[in-house]
């Protein structure tokens, strides 16, 4: 029976139970991809990463939700820079991470103790307000956005929190131009508790009903901050009921800096 280390880890989290969860599992090569999509399934948290050795400092990298394979996620991509400095020894002044779809992506360690991920920025241009996806919201915006998900802006972090979308409603709407396809959605306020901004992330179309942790959502949310209000950094808090996670980030030309902490919270093995 073939035995894989892993671990889970909370991304963008200074303790447990915060943040998003996400398993790492090194491997020497890939497996099939039914195959790891299977485990994926059996971890049963937002994503798990894999991630492959491709010369000194680089790591290959795919992740995968229980449903189906993603082109960029963020929180899975800080856990396995935690992995890698944390759990293997990795010494290096950068990981630089190859990938399918979102080019080479690239994690350093700060002298705070948290990482910085180095990702491309997600542009997203204003649209009309769409009625049946603010019916499935709850409440409609007063602005909106479309990129790679559709994003909807509001007036508070109160109107944020209180939002209780129909996710199944949510699922068959969208648009199915950008990379993440339909069912994905994204709202904030440029409003919050100590924060500059206060969002949540919806992904019933990846099989993640509500996200608690969105690095990829942030590489949209940070040119969004610049063009509303002209900043280039923001403080922010996604407000996942429960667990909540923060997020720093940082416009700089075609990228996107995002820093935060996370938390390993179980280390074991993977029989299949």
């Amino acid at each position: 029976m073939p035995t894989l280390p892993f671990a889970q880890i909370d991304a963008f989290a200074s303790q447990t139970f915060e943040g998003n969860q996400a398993c790492v599992m090194p491997l020497d090569a890939f497996l099939a991809d039914e195959v790891m999509q299977k485990i994926a399934a059996e971890n049963n948290v937002a994503e798990t990463a894999f991630i492959v050795p491709n010369g000194d400092g680089v790591w290959q990298l795919r992740w995968f939700t229980p449903t189906v394979e993603v082109p960029l996620c963020g929180h899975a991509t800080l856990a396995a820079g935690h992995y890698l400095y944390a759990i293997a020894g990795y010494t290096g002044a950068q990981i630089t991470f190859q990938t399918v779809q979102s080019g080479e992506l690239f994690v350093s360690r700060l002298p705070d103790g948290r990482l910085e991920m180095d990702f491309p920025a997600q542009e997203a241009e204003a649209v009309e307000v769409d009625a049946e996806i603010s019916a499935a919201f709850g409440k409609a915006p007063n602005k909106a956005f479309v990129g790679p998900c559709y994003v909807g802006l509001y007036d508070s972090a109160d109107d944020i929190r209180a939002l209780q979308p129909d996710l199944e409603r949510l699922k068959t709407l969208g648009t199915s131009d950008g990379k993440w396809g339909l069912g994905n959605f994204g709202c904030l306020a440029l409003d919050g508790d100590g924060v500059d901004v206060t969002s949540r992330f919806f992904a019933p179309g990846s099989g993640i009903p509500e996200d608690p942790a969105t690095g990829s959502w942030h590489c949209m949310v940070a040119p969004l901050v610049q063009m509303l209000t002209g900043e280039t950094e923001a403080k922010c808090f996604q407000a996942y009921p429960g667990r909540g996670a923060f997020v720093d980030v940082e416009l700089a030309g075609d990228r996107v800096k995002l820093r935060g902490h996370s938390v390993t919270v179980i280390e074991g093995s993977f029989s299949f």
